[in-house]
């Protein structure tokens, strides 16, 4: 993006953008360094903040929470020197040096600021589907049941339980076979009557006994109490709709 005749208002030596463990870690060794950095949190924050147990991170044997972790390491970053803005980043003007940074909250109309170094950690954002129950918020059970990473959170969710994955490509059929290491029983939905993933993954999961596949079909709704219970999946191929538990 170019900044055109904008002034910047400040400079930093180093600007990070994300918040995420990968840009908390360039903040706390950029902090080390005396090189100050401004830490770009953006509105969302990390995955982390919407992601329960962490069992997987070096150094909590017992695991923990993902805020918690991201509170932990923002906490070590700000000793090591680091600054946070809770804004987003709408832009960066690398055809001048300085860089030139877009910030703020109206990506209209930004505020500009230089920095001698951008590090880019913003990491990933789960693709989530347009299905009622499994958005946030009391309605829905995104981290109740639902989920968009099997490694992640399959050992706790999927654990003596039938487990639902959606998709029919390598990695809905990757996320198929991780989980068949916790659930009773996997079921993977597929809306073709064909999995697109590659042949030799494509065997596995139809040979594995503990998968069983839903050709033409797609999950209509979920619902539940405290945490999903059952969820509707409809046939397209024979209009029938399955209540599954």
């Amino acid at each position: 993006r170019n900044s055109g005749t904008e002034q910047a208002t400040r400079h930093a030596k180093v600007v990070i953008v994300g918040a995420g463990p990968a840009g908390l870690t360039a903040a706390i060794y950029a902090g080390r360094a005396l090189l100050e950095p401004v830490v770009f949190c953006g509105l969302k924050g990390s995955q982390l903040l919407q992601t329960t147990d962490v069992e997987n991170f070096p150094g909590f044997p017992g695991g923990i929470l993902g805020p918690d972790l991201i509170d932990k390491m923002t906490a070590q970053a700000t000793e090591a020197g680091a600054t946070f803005e809770y804004e987003e980043v709408h832009g960066i003007d690398t055809s001048t040096r300085p860089l030139r940074v877009a910030h703020g909250w109206d990506p209209e109309a930004p505020e500009w600021m230089t920095a001698d170094t951008v590090i880019i950690a913003t990491g990933a954002a789960a693709k989530r589907l347009d299905i009622p129950g499994t958005g946030d918020g009391p309605n829905g059970f995104w981290q109740r049941g639902v989920s968009a990473c099997a490694v992640c959170d399959g050992a706790i969710m999927a654990k003596d339980t039938q487990s639902f994955v959606i998709g029919g490509g390598d990695a809905a059929c990757e996320e198929a076979l991780y989980l068949t290491k916790f659930a009773s029983e996997v079921h993977l939905v597929v809306r073709r009557d064909a999995l697109r993933a590659s042949v030799v993954m494509a065997n596995r999961v139809k040979e594995h006994p503990k998968i069983q596949i839903h050709w033409n079909s797609n999950v209509k709704e979920v619902t539940g109490g405290d945490r999903m219970e059952k969820l509707i999946l409809h046939n397209s191929a024979s209009g029938e709709d399955v209540e599954m538990a």
